[in-house]
C-alpha cells in the first residue's frame, strides 16, 4: 500500500477528517480561488476548478461559499493572493515528503515548514531532491458498498484506469491525470456515486518504516497537515499494522 493510502487509512480510523472540518473548508476555498485564477470561473473548461468545486460539494460545503470563493479567484471579487509552493524533504527513516503548500506569504510559511520538519527529526531539502521519487496520478475515490470490486475493475480498466487499491471501506481508482474525465465519465454513466476526485503524488516505491521512527513520522505528517497554509502531503512510507497497532494509531 502507498503512503498516500496508508495515511488516508490511519486519519480515517482517528477520525482526524471529521474533527477538523473548519480547516478542510478553509483549504478547499484555497484551491478552488487559485483554480479559478489560473484557469477561470468557467468549470467546464476548466479541470482543476472542476475537481476543486466537486470536492466542495462532496464535502457538503455550502454553494454561496463556493461561488464567492470562484469569484474571488477570477476577479470578480477581491480576495487574497495565493503562491503556490512545493517543498521537499525527509522525514525519520528516510521517507521522502513532498509538502504541497498555498500562501500568501512564502517569508512567514518556509520557516515554519522548516521548523516542523526540525522538530521531528527531518529535514527540509532543495528543490528536486525527493520529487522524482513520485508520480503525479489522478485518484477517483468510491465507497466500497456501492459496487463490486469485479464490476469497477472491469468499467474502470476498460475506461483507461491503470489500478483499483482498496482503502478499508473506499476504493480507489488510479490513472493518468489526462484519463481522469474518460474514467470519471463511465463510473458516472454506471451510477456509481463518487465521494471524491484528485490529483495526488503518487510514490513510485515505498520505504519500510520501523517502530522506532513511525511515531515521529506520523507527527510530523499530522502537523504539516495541520498547518493552515498546506494543501497536500505525500511521503513514499509502509508502516504495517503490526507496528501501528503498537504504536496507537
Amino acid at each position: 500500500m502507498s503512503g498516500h493510502s496508508k495515511w488516508s487509512t490511519i486519519k480515517h480510523k482517528k477520525g482526524a477528517a471529521d474533527a477538523k472540518r473548519g480547516k478542510i473548508f478553509t483549504k478547499i476555498i484555497r484551491e478552488i480561488t487559485i483554480a479559478a485564477r489560473i484557469g477561470g470561473g468557467d468549470i467546464n473548461a476548466n479541470p482543476r476548478l472542476r475537481m476543486a468545486v466537486d470536492n466542495a460539494k462532496s464535502n457538503s460545503m455550502p454553494k454561496d461559499n463556493i461561488e464567492r470563493a470562484i469569484k474571488k479567484g477570477s476577479g470578480a471579487l477581491e480576495g487574497e493572493s495565493y503562491e503556490e509552493v512545493t517543498y521537499e524533504g525527509y522525514g525519520p527513516g528516510g521517507v521522502a515528503i513532498l509538502v504541497d503548500v498555498l500562501t500568501d506569504n512564502k517569508n512567514r510559511t518556509l520557516p515554519e515548514i522548516r521548523h516542523a520538519f526540525s522538530r521531528h527529526n527531518g529535514n527540509l531539502g532543495a528543490n528536486g531532491c525527493v520529487a522524482w521519487m513520485f508520480e503525479k496520478k489522478g485518484i477517483i475515490e468510491i465507497n466500497k458498498t456501492l459496487v463490486s470490486e469485479d464490476k469497477l475493475m472491469e468499467l474502470a480498466i476498460d475506461a483507461g484506469a491503470d489500478d483499483i487499491e482498496t482503502n478499508d471501506d473506499i476504493f480507489e481508482v488510479i490513472m493518468a491525470p489526462q484519463s481522469m474525465d474518460v474514467v470519471g465519465k463511465a463510473i458516472k454513466d454506471a451510477k456509481i456515486e463518487v465521494i471524491s476526485s484528485k490529483l495526488a503524488m503518487v510514490p513510485k516505491s515505498t520505504v519500510s518504516v520501523g517502530e522506532k521512527d513511525a511515531g515521529t513520522l506520523l507527527k510530523l505528517i499530522e502537523t504539516l497537515e495541520d498547518h493552515d497554509d498546506v494543501q497536500n502531503v505525500y511521503a513514499n512510507f509502509d508502516i504495517s499494522d503490526d507496528i501501528l497497532s503498537r504504536i496507537g494509531e
